[in-house]
């Protein structure tokens, strides 16, 4: 590997972490805690995640149980669970709030699916803006005599593979969650 995609590894893997944690939020037909990432609750005057006001079970296939570790604060969870608009049931049971996901129809399916498809897109051109930065560097030092003009083309041949290479990971990572979401 060249020092060119060397120095810019870091960004390639932020892109892909970056996509697992986003598709990882989207809801597939199964209870999953990670829908939940992301919502914040109002508590005592200051925004806190979630999992730092409670503890969060799976104890089936179709609901999350959420019970809070400060009882008085079961209401604001309640609401920022609601407010999050998930398109899920939320019911207060007095000590604990139980998430129910409903079952997914066909049409819930194709419209994760497309988000799936958005946010595989925003990867990828966040990987191309990564390309093209390391490509303008290779021919700007080609340019000033830093490297021969067999060096730029020999880089620029390895960037691509890297970034096919990416692409590929993205890819796996799109089709095994494209294939849970469609699992019924």
């Amino acid at each position: 590997m060249n020092q060119y995609i060397e120095q810019k590894q870091e960004d390639f893997n932020k892109a892909i972490e970056f996509f697992k944690k986003e598709i990882s939020s989207l809801r597939t037909g199964r209870a999953n805690p990670n829908i939940l990432d992301g919502i914040q609750v109002d508590s005592y005057g200051t925004k806190t995640p979630l999992n730092g006001v409670a503890s969060i079970n799976v104890p089936d296939g179709q609901s999350i149980v959420l019970a809070p570790w400060d009882k008085n604060i079961i209401k604001e969870i309640e609401k920022a669970v609601v407010e999050a608009n998930l398109g899920v049931g939320v019911v207060n049971e007095g000590d604990k709030i139980r998430i129910n996901i409903p079952k997914m129809t066909e049409e819930n399916r194709k419209d994760l699916v497309k988000k799936l498809n958005e946010k595989n897109e925003a990867a990828k051109i966040s990987l191309r803006k990564t390309r093209d930065e390391i490509k303008s560097e290779i021919e700007n030092d080609e340019k000033n005599k830093e490297i021969t003009e067999d060096d730029k083309f020999r880089f620029i041949k390895e960037l691509d593979e890297e970034i096919n290479r990416q692409y590929d990971i993205l890819k796996e990572l799109r089709d095994s969650k494209e294939s849970d979401i469609m699992t019924i």
